[in-house]
C-alpha cells in the first residue's frame, strides 16, 4: 500500500519541471540583467531568442505536448536532474551579462539563424509526430522525419547551440556536451525500440540517425 507522500511524489511528472525551467528563464535572464545592471544589445538579443523559444514551448505544452515528458518522477529528482541540470543552460546568459559582452553583428545573425532553424525543426516535427500519433500508431517517415529519424533532436540541439555561441566562451560548451549525450543516448534506444518495425531497415537507409540525410 503506498502512502499519501509516495501518491503526491508520482503526481509529479517530469514536464513540470521542464515547464518550470522554461517559465522562470526569462525571468532569470532579467533578474541577471538587472543585478549586474547590464542593457546591452546582446543581452536583449539573448532575451528574445531564448525567452520567446521558452514562450512557443509552452504553447506546445497546451496544444501538443511530447508524451515522454509526462513520465512520473519523484520531486527531488525532478528538481536535482530535470530543472537542475536545465539551469546549466543559464550559463551562457550570465557570461554575456555579468561580463557586458558584446558580439559583432554577423555573430548575432549567424546564431540568430542558427536557432530559428532549429525552432523550426524541433516544432515543425514535433507538431507532425502529435498529429500522425493521434490518427494512428506506428513509424513516421514522411516530412521531415523523412531524411533524419530524429529531427526533434536535431532542432534542439541547433537551438542551444545558437545560444551558447552568444557567449563566446567555452563553458557553455559543458551543458551542450552533457545534454547532446543524453540525446544521443535516447535516439540510440529509440533505434533500438522501433527496429521491430519491418519498414525500420528502408527508413534507416535513406535517413540520418540525427544530420538530415541529403543523397
Amino acid at each position: 500500500m503506498t502512502t499519501q507522500v509516495e501518491q503526491q511524489a508520482a503526481s509529479t511528472q517530469v514536464r513540470h519541471f521542464i515547464n518550470a525551467h522554461k517559465i522562470a528563464t526569462p525571468f532569470v535572464v532579467l533578474g541577471l540583467m538587472y543585478v549586474y545592471d547590464f542593457w546591452g544589445v546582446l543581452a536583449w538579443v539573448y532575451l528574445a531568442l531564448h525567452g520567446t523559444y521558452c514562450a512557443l514551448w509552452m504553447i506546445k505544452e497546451y496544444s501538443f505536448r511530447d508524451k515522454r515528458f509526462e513520465q512520473d518522477i519523484h520531486p527531488v529528482a525532478g528538481g536535482i536532474f530535470v530543472f537542475g541540470m536545465l539551469g546549466a543552460y543559464w550559463l551562457a546568459p550570465y557570461i554575456i551579462i555579468s561580463e557586458q559582452l558584446s558580439a559583432p553583428a554577423w555573430l548575432m545573425a549567424f546564431a540568430a539563424s542558427v536557432t530559428i532553424i532549429g525552432i523550426f525543426f524541433h516544432f515543425v516535427s514535433d507538431a507532425h509526430k502529435h498529429a500522425v500519433l493521434s490518427i494512428k500508431k506506428g513509424l513516421i517517415t514522411t516530412g521531415l522525419f523523412s531524411r533524419t529519424r530524429n529531427p526533434n533532436y536535431f532542432g534542439e540541439m541547433l537551438i542551444y547551440a545558437g545560444f551558447a555561441m552568444l557567449a563566446q566562451h567555452w563553458v557553455p560548451l559543458l551543458a551542450l556536451a552533457y545534454w547532446w549525450t543524453f540525446f544521443v543516448r535516447n535516439m540510440l534506444k529509440k533505434d533500438q525500440s522501433i527496429s521491430r518495425y519491418p519498414e525500420f531497415a528502408d527508413w534507416k537507409k535513406r535517413s540520418g540517425l540525427l544530420l538530415p540525410k541529403l543523397l
